[in-house]
């Protein structure tokens, strides 16, 4: 007997959703130094955005550039475990992937800040691609 799955073959890659990280999500909601907790939690992408944010509005673009890419890196990390293909939908929505996000949309603006214009656009496109409701946000 043949059965019918009713899938739809053309909807693309479900979305990827990368794991929690409650205490250095905590320690960092508490008030505790975003280098203090890259060090302890070196995987945890929003701390490594934080420091990119501080640092770009500081003035200082190539340090939030290096930090921005050590937590998208960091991230890419997570995201293949988790078993994303290179491509595909990572939601805003879902809270652990917003560092990430960040951290991408940090690469971004700060390539563009040091005149990378290509890798600026690149980290644009992958930021759109990913996730319209991060730009939506991430542009406010």
């Amino acid at each position: 007997m043949l059965m019918e799955t009713h899938e739809n073959l053309l909807a693309g890659p479900p979305p990827t959703l990368l794991p929690d990280n409650a205490e250095a999500r905590d320690m960092l909601l508490a008030g505790a130094m975003a280098a203090d907790v890259a060090a302890r939690f070196p995987a945890y992408s929003a701390a490594w955005a934080a420091l990119a944010d501080d640092y770009f509005a500081a003035g200082h673009a190539v340090t939030s550039y290096a930090f921005a890419r050590t937590g998208y890196h960091r991230g890419l990390d997570q995201l293949r475990r988790a078993g994303w293909k290179g491509h595909g939908p990572i939601p805003w929505e879902h809270e652990p992937n917003q560092g990430f996000l960040r951290c991408l949309n940090a690469l971004a603006r700060a390539a563009q800040a040091i005149g990378e214009k290509d890798e600026a656009e690149r980290c644009f496109q992958f930021l759109r691609d990913s996730s319209p409701a991060a730009v939506e946000e991430l542009s406010r």
